[in-house]
Formats: structure tokens, C-alpha cells, sequence
């Protein structure tokens, strides 16, 4: 039995609640990833999983053992990170799940410099605005835009999205130029709605101006769930937007976009990268993570860092 191997089987399998699914994220069968957790407890000595045909639970020496088996992968990848770079090349798949519009404008068309420095990394991009389960669904990280609910996720700040208040010009033709935030609650006008996934529903925004305070959510005719889709409707006239400024400057450079409400500020939207909690960052993960940042910090820096 390879130690190394066995105790990160175990882990693994801890993490995601499942022989199937750590057999997944580790490239090995499920007899093999059964074979080391059995080998492990026979040389403990200890019972570490509960196994039933539905779940896989830790049993309380297991936890003791996990948290201790943690720390020492941890520590053995620093030792090996410590050596030359030559010797320690970031390689293999890694699983990640970000949102369209910002893989579509921003994180996709930039992987070029990213492979130019990590050939032997292979991403498997999810592009969705939906909740992703990291743990069940065996991903490595998330990129996501908004404050995180999931408390129990590790998570890296890595820009603010700075928003605007945006229509088409063939909306503003048809329905005019509202002159204040208000009336797009009570008149004619419409909001293009997006339905944020933690709730199904549309959500308002704050905006302020001179000591004045606003919740503003309109009224909409179409909601979407997903941004690529939001901003299509905009640029289709269906509605008012409200954008990161990194999805709305092209279409303001080109005229497909006005900016409303200039004199207001909004508040900016937090975007992290969150991954799992207790598990080990991989240095291929790392590196991603660092990544995203630096690209981040050219596009929406944090305004306010932790």
C-alpha cells in the first residue's frame, strides 16, 4: 500500500461523500480507491468511513484522522514546492465553473497567456450563472460575482465589478430618458430582469446621490438567469440594464449602449473564487488563483481589500 495514495483517497473520499466521486477527482478506479481506504484501516486499525448505498459518512476517529491527514499532505506538497521550479511543474485537469459573460469577455480570450505559462494544466470550464455544488459536483473552484452565502467555503477576493445603469438607444427613443431612478418603479418604463440563482428571483440595486438612498428593482416584461442572455435582451431594447462596466464598454464605445443616471453611484459587486473547505490547494489550483487575480486586477481591482 502507498501511504501517500491511501491517505489522500481517504480524504478525498471525505470531501465528497462518495467512492465514486473521489475516484473521479483522483483518476482512479473506485475498486482501487476502495482497496487503499481498507488497506488504511486495516494498518490503523480504526473504522474510518461508514458506507450505506447512499452516503459515505466519517466516523468520529475518521474526523480525528482527516484533520491530522490534512495538515500532512499540506505540508509534504510545501516540501516539495520548496524545491526548484524545474522539479515542481503545475499539470493536470482542473474543473472550474465561472460565469458566462465573464468567461465569454474576459477569462476565455486571456487563456492564451495562461497556457503560454501552464501547458500541462487541463481546465474543464463550467459557463453558467447557476449554483454549483463544489463538493457533489467535484469541482476545484467557482468564480462568482456577489457576496457568498455558502459560509462554509474557503474564498479569495479577486476584483469589484463597478456597475452602470445602461439602455439601447431604440429603448430610449421609444420609451424616453427617464430622469430619475424612481421612474422606472412607477411609469412605463421596464427593466431587463435577472433571476440571481441563489433565490429564482430579481433582486433590487443601491443606488445613492447626495445623502439619498435607493432600492431600485423595476419592473420588467422579460427576467433571465443568465448573463449573457440579460445583456442581449438590453442591447434588443426589452429593457433597462444595470451592468459591470467590463460588459457594457464595447457597447458603449460603439453607441449599442447609453449610460443612465451618471450622477449616481451604485455599489460595486464583490467577485471571488471559492473552492472547498479542508482541502489542500493544489499548486495547479494555485496558480489558477493567482491568475484570475492578476487578470482581475487589470479589469475590476478590489477596490476595498479584506
Amino acid at each position: 500500500m502507498d501511504r501517500f495514495d491511501a491517505m489522500q483517497a481517504f480524504a478525498r473520499v471525505v470531501e465528497a461523500g462518495s467512492f465514486t466521486k473521489a475516484a473521479e477527482t483522483l483518476h482512479m478506479s473506485k475498486t482501487t480507491v476502495t482497496q487503499l481506504i481498507q488497506q488504511l484501516e486495516a494498518r490503523l486499525r480504526v473504522k474510518l468511513l461508514n458506507r450505506t448505498t447512499r452516503k459515505v459518512n466519517v466516523t468520529a476517529d475518521g474526523a480525528l484522522y482527516y484533520e491530522r491527514v490534512i495538515r500532512l499532505l499540506a505540508e509534504m506538497h510545501d516540501a516539495e514546492a520548496s524545491l526548484s521550479g524545474a522539479a515542481v511543474v503545475p499539470r493536470g485537469r482542473l474543473r472550474v465553473d465561472v460565469p458566462s459573460p465573464l468567461a465569454r469577455l474576459l477569462l476565455v480570450p486571456a487563456l492564451p497567456s495562461f497556457y503560454a505559462r501552464y501547458p500541462d494544466i487541463q481546465i474543464d470550464m463550467g459557463v453558467s450563472d447557476r449554483i454549483v455544488d463544489i463538493i457533489d459536483e467535484n469541482v476545484d473552484c467557482v468564480v462568482r460575482g456577489g457576496e457568498l452565502t455558502d459560509m462554509s467555503l474557503m474564498a479569495r477576493r479577486v476584483g469589484d465589478l463597478q456597475l452602470g445603469v445602461f439602455a439601447a438607444p431604440a429603448y430610449l427613443e421609444r420609451l424616453g430618458w427617464p430622469a430619475h431612478p424612481l421612474e422606472l418603479e412607477n411609469s412605463a418604463h421596464r427593466t431587463v430582469g435577472f433571476l440571481w440563482a441563489r433565490t429564482g428571483r430579481a433582486v433590487p440595486y443601491a443606488m445613492y446621490k447626495e445623502g439619498e438612498r435607493l432600492q431600485i428593482k423595476g419592473q420588467y416584461q422579460l427576467a433571465v438567469d443568465d448573463g449573457n442572455a440579460y445583456l442581449a435582451a438590453g442591447l434588443a431594447g426589452l429593457g433597462i440594464l444595470w451592468l459591470p462596466k467590463y460588459m457594457s464598454a464595447t457597447h458603449e464605445a460603439s453607441g449599442e449602449l447609453v449610460q443612465l443616471f451618471e450622477d449616481w453611484m451604485l455599489e460595486s459587486m464583490p467577485l471571488y473564487v471559492a473552492y472547498p473547505p479542508n482541502r489542500h490547494i493544489s499548486l495547479k489550483l494555485r496558480v489558477f488563483i493567482y491568475w484570475v487575480a492578476d487578470l482581475m486586477a487589470r479589469h475590476a481591482p478590489v477596490s476595498h481589500p479584506d
